[in-house]
Parts: C-alpha cells; sequence; structure tokens
C-alpha cells in the first residue's frame, strides 16, 4: 500500500513538473530559476524523454513488479514529448524561403561573434553574401566593425559604424551596429538607458524618415544574473514601438519574451519575430557544438508592424567559424 502510495506521488510531481515545463507561461514561471534555463531548451528535453521511455521500457521487462510504476512514469513522459513537439512544430523547424528583394526592402543579420573570433574577413562575407543593410554584431569591439566597415566599402557597401561597450576590458560587454548608407544619416542615442552587462546601441535617423534601429546584447538568465536579464528585456519591449528594427543576441526565446508582449501577433513590446514569421523559431542559434534542431533560439531579428517579413533564415555556414553562435539574417519590407 505504502508502495503504490509513493508511486502515486511520484509520478503526480513528476507530471506537474513536466507540465509547467511544457508551459511555463501558464504559471508566470517563465523567468523563474530553474524554468527559464530549463525551457530554452525544448528539443533537447524531448530527446530525453525518449530517452527516459527506452529506459522505462527496459526496466518494464527486466521487472514485472515496477511495469505498473514505469507505465504511469511512461505516460507522463509521452504526454510531456507530445506537448513540447506540437510547439517546436508550430514554431517551425527551418524555412529558406525569401521573397525578391525590392529597392524598399532591408536585409538585417545579427551574429554574437564571441569576442571577434571568426575575423573581420568572415563576417563581412556573410554581411556582403546577404547584402546587408543593418549588420548587428554582439561580442564584438569598435576595432573588429572598422575592420568589417572596410572591407565592405572595399566591396561597393559603405556602412556606418557605431559601437558601444560598459567595459572596455572585455569584449564580451561590446556591441557593434552598422548601418548602410543607403538607409541615410544615422545617429547613435545615448539617452535612452541601456542594457546591464553587455552594451546595446540604438541608433535613429537624422531626418526622422527611417526606422529606429537596436542592436541587441542583453544579459544571459544565469541563476545570479536574471534580474539584470528580465529588465535588459523589459527596457527592449519598451523601445519596441513606432517604427523600429531590432536584433541581436537577446539571451532570450519567444517563450521568455512573451510576458512582454503588447500586441496580437508581436513577440516583445510592439515588435513581432522574424523567425516565428516565418517557420524557423525553433532553429537553434546557440550554441554551435549541438545541431541547430537541439539548440537555442536566442538570437533574433524583431520588428514593429512598419514591416513585413519576407523571409528569414539561421545562417548554417556560419556555425564552424569560431563562434558559438549561428548568424541569421532576415529581410524585411516596408508595408
Amino acid at each position: 500500500m505504502i508502495a503504490r502510495l509513493l508511486s502515486a506521488a511520484v509520478t503526480v510531481v513528476l507530471a506537474a513538473a513536466l507540465f509547467v515545463l511544457a508551459w511555463p507561461q501558464l504559471f508566470g514561471l517563465e523567468w523563474s530559476t530553474p524554468v527559464a534555463q530549463a525551457v530554452s531548451f525544448r528539443a533537447i528535453a524531448v530527446a530525453g524523454s525518449a530517452v527516459m521511455l527506452i529506459a522505462l521500457l527496459a526496466l518494464a521487462i527486466f521487472s514485472v513488479g515496477a511495469r505498473r510504476f514505469t507505465g504511469s512514469i511512461a505516460i507522463v513522459f509521452v504526454i510531456f514529448g507530445a506537448i513540447s513537439l506540437a510547439v517546436l512544430a508550430s514554431r517551425g523547424s527551418g524555412s529558406e524561403d525569401f521573397a525578391t528583394k525590392r529597392d524598399s526592402a532591408v536585409t538585417v543579420v545579427a551574429w554574437n561573434t564571441l569576442r571577434d573570433a571568426p575575423g573581420a574577413d568572415a563576417i563581412a562575407a556573410i554581411a556582403l553574401e546577404e547584402d546587408a543593410d543593418i549588420l548587428t554584431l554582439s561580442e564584438t569591439s569598435g576595432e573588429m566593425g572598422n575592420a568589417v566597415a572596410a572591407i565592405m566599402a572595399a566591396a561597393g557597401r559603405p556602412m556606418t559604424v557605431f559601437a558601444a561597450t560598459v567595459n572596455e576590458a572585455e569584449v564580451d560587454a561590446s556591441t557593434v551596429l552598422l548601418v548602410s548608407s543607403d538607409l541615410g544619416a544615422y545617429s547613435l542615442r545615448t539617452d535612452l538607458g541601456n542594457t546591464s552587462v553587455a552594451a546595446s546601441l540604438v541608433a535613429t535617423p537624422d531626418d526622422g524618415s527611417g526606422p529606429t534601429i537596436v542592436g541587441v546584447h542583453t544579459m544571459a538568465p544565469i541563476p545570479s544574473g536574471v534580474d539584470n536579464w528580465t529588465s535588459d528585456l523589459t527596457w527592449l519591449a519598451d523601445l519596441c514601438s513606432g517604427n523600429t528594427i531590432m536584433a541581436g543576441d537577446f539571451n532570450a526565446t519567444v517563450d521568455h519574451m512573451s510576458r512582454l508582449a503588447s500586441a496580437d501577433g508581436a513577440s516583445l513590446g510592439e515588435c513581432a519575430d522574424a523567425a516565428m514569421a516565418t517557420d524557423n523559431a525553433a532553429v537553434g542559434t546557440w550554441p554551435t557544438q549541438i545541431p541547430a534542431l537541439l539548440g537555442t533560439p536566442i538570437d533574433h531579428v524583431l520588428a514593429t508592424d512598419d514591416w513585413r517579413v519576407t523571409g528569414m533564415r539561421v545562417i548554417r555556414s556560419s556555425e564552424n567559424l569560431g563562434s558559438d553562435h549561428r548568424a541569421i539574417v532576415a529581410q524585411l519590407a516596408p508595408r
């Protein structure tokens, strides 16, 4: 009798924990440790469920007395795996369809370069290949940004370079934003605040006719830094209004950002996620050491309703160039 009660208690506790992990927003726990960290890796959780099912099957084969318990636990893992797979499927496992780029469209490339690791030639090559109008580079020094801009200018793509850091001694804290001269003159805004541990940048058009552009790098949601992480996301959500494009390393998935969405179809503030709009939101951008479909999608291109997403993809060719992040590219057309 006691054994059955313990088995039932374990099953109920496990089911509750997995339900929270499958849908943390229902309980308001998507920002709470350890849920915030665990929900970042939905695909790995599905893989883990499959491994557990195999282990439970083996236990049931070799232990007749444990079959009732293993059967109930197996059902819990099957339900959790099915829910998680449904969420991943709804977000998309990758689409590389792009509309033909029109003159008014803008191409945005974002890449966390892990302290300049790929080098200027590799970074510029991707930006030129994708015909980038906006390039946001997290964990990138101002010197590297200037070197990339020089290569692009020599190739006929002059860019204005903006750089910011919150710690001159650490490249991790530096972010670079390159804006094509074709978009007009832009100036850096330093009066709007910033992210906490790594710098972000806000650039606005001098004539007021173009989008506000935000290069992003938030704090990672490590247990000791959750407060900084959530304040960074809240600051970005407040910025994401009007005519705005923001891109970079958000250190957050759409699960984490959903609390701060202020409109239907938005992901953060009034901005929608390009990956969600193009069936790419389950493709991981970090870390490159594991397959993209097992990774976590924490790098994003977001835009307000002034822009329609006409293409987006994770750049798989960037994963062997030294950074632990994959680059992403999105094409946006004005509505």
